[in-house]
């Protein structure tokens, strides 16, 4: 499908200056929208808004239908009764980089006392909305909540590595579980309701002002997750229940060993025989919480990289073919349309290219990328129509730090003859770039309308520590910076539309 015109802006929630050392769907989150409506807007990208897995990852969530529970505000809760505000004002401070692990010690506590309250005290409408929740998602929710709370009791050890009837999901065992862990099961469903709950708030303050969501689902998922865990013919594993092959990328320009995600791969030819059910699901209920999809490592729906679950790094792989056409026809024939664009970065094949004008999904260009060699330039404003146009991703640099110390001499030469000196500064120079192209959309992260450096990059693509934590301070969020966007909105046609 093709996208009206509009700008934009890449934040993860958890970016937010929110109060308890993590963004959240709290008061900083609506800050930040009406940011974005003085700014003339109509675009707010996200990460993947799953439970965390492994590294503290969007991308390697337990889940990919369970909400965050960070991402829960508990001013919001105190707000509605389910949690005293004086525990809420103990939490840290809303300034710094996320540290999770003192995030988890803090909130999820509070969390479970808020959960547990609610459901001592709720009555009327709140307890049916409740209870109307947990039946329509019962779906997914039932086996989530019961894997994150055995996944708590066994110390986060991975879903193989608890009692083998467990593992197995033996009948008697599951019901034995479910009874003896009954309280937790509840509590855990009420924060998913709450989660859903603020999000859904939060998304219609953005429709109030034009603001559509753009989500965000990884191809792959995790390997500790609950969908592996509920669907084990779905995945490769061995007799062991551990991946027999997982998903990375070859060497490329982020890493000369490549990357190794360590993703189980899918049996697709499992999935095709039960007519990609679990595919319907997903992206059934990513549409139904956000606007537009980006889908995540495009290329993978035409050939995967496969590396045996042995390999330390991703050199010593091959490419599979993957579902192709015959999932997206499915997911089309199922969904009615298909709100997608595709993340098509990188050593992109020709077979990719066509697959996605056959899906008549939109391509993405960062144009940091374009200032290489002549092969480069395909990411160029100019060769933008249509696209989804960034100045940069989750996955790279600022354009001050790429500017600084990432580009090399020739890169730099090349964007200066492009996009011209600019008094206000190179990032500024690239955002007009982006939003006077001919792209569809124009995305820029927030880190780039402040001009910060690379301290502020919110992920090194395979750098196992220190990623994910960069959050900005509520001071950053300047009427200046509104003003100056919402003008070249207005001069490049992106007036958000209704």
């Amino acid at each position: 499908m093709s996208f009206p015109r509009a700008a934009g802006i890449l934040l993860h929630p958890t970016s937010l200056p929110s109060h308890g050392g993590v963004g959240d769907f709290g008061p900083a989150a609506y800050s930040f929208i009406d940011f974005l409506a003085a700014a003339r807007q109509g675009i707010w990208q996200v990460l993947p808004l799953g439970p965390l897995g492994y590294g503290n990852s969007p991308y390697s969530a337990t889940s990919a239908f369970a909400g965050n529970p960070i991402l829960i505000s508990l001013e919001r809760l105190a707000d509605q009764g389910w949690i005293d505000r004086k525990q809420v004002a103990r939490l840290d401070a809303a300034s710094g980089p996320v540290d999770y692990d003192r995030v988890f010690h803090q909130k999820m506590p509070l969390l479970f006392e808020a959960g547990r309250a609610f459901l001592r005290s709720a009555t009327g409408d709140s307890l049916r909305r409740f209870e109307s929740f947990c039946s329509e998602n019962s779906w997914w929710l039932d086996e989530f909540v019961l894997f994150d709370a055995l996944r708590a009791k066994h110390k986060l050890a991975c879903w193989n590595q608890w009692p083998h009837e467990l593992a197995h999901r033996e009948p008697s065992a599951m019901a034995e579980a479910r009874k003896e862990l009954a309280e937790d099961l509840r509590i855990r469903r009420a924060l998913q309701f709450a989660f859903y709950q603020q999000w859904g708030d939060l998304r219609r303050y953005c429709r109030e002002r034009n603001i559509r969501i753009v989500g965000d689902v990884a191809i792959f998922v995790n390997h500790d997750s609950a969908d592996v865990w509920m669907h084990r013919e779905l995945f490769r594993l061995n007799g062991n229940l551990d991946p027999e092959v997982v998903a990375g990328v070859p060497p490329d320009f982020f890493s000369k060993t490549g990357q190794r995600w360590g993703n189980p791969l899918y049996r697709w030819d499992v999935m095709k025989e039960r007519g990609y059910q679990w595919w319907i699901q997903r992206l059934r209920w990513a549409t139904h919480h956000c606007d537009y999809i980006r889908l995540d490592h495009f290329r993978g729906f035409d050939q995967f990289w496969e590396i045996p679950a042995g390999e330390v790094t991703a050199v010593n792989g091959r490419w599979v073919d993957g579902p192709r056409d015959d999932l997206f026809l499915k997911l089309r024939e199922a969904l009615g349309g298909l709100p997608f664009f595709a993340e098509d970065l990188g050593f992109i094949t020709p077979e990719v290219h066509a697959l996605r004008d056959r899906l008549q999904m939109p391509g993405m260009a960062v144009l940091q990328f374009g200032f290489g060699d002549e092969g480069a330039h395909m990411y160029l404003p100019h060769r933008a129509a249509g696209k989804v146009m960034y100045t940069g991703t989750h996955d790279n640099d600022t354009v001050v730090g790429w500017w600084n110390s990432g580009a090399a001499d020739h890169e730099r030469r090349n964007a200066d003859a492009y996009v011209g000196r600019s008094d206000d500064g190179i990032h500024w120079a690239f955002i007009r770039a982006v939003i006077c192209s001919p792209a569809s959309l124009s995305i820029v992260p927030l880190q780039d309308v402040f001009g910060l450096g690379s301290d502020a990059r919110m992920n090194t693509p395979s750098l196992d520590n220190g990623n994910w934590r960069w959050r900005f301070e509520q001071s950053q969020l300047k009427d200046e910076f509104a003003a100056k966007l919402a003008r070249l909105v207005e001069l490049s046609d992106r007036v958000p539309k209704q």
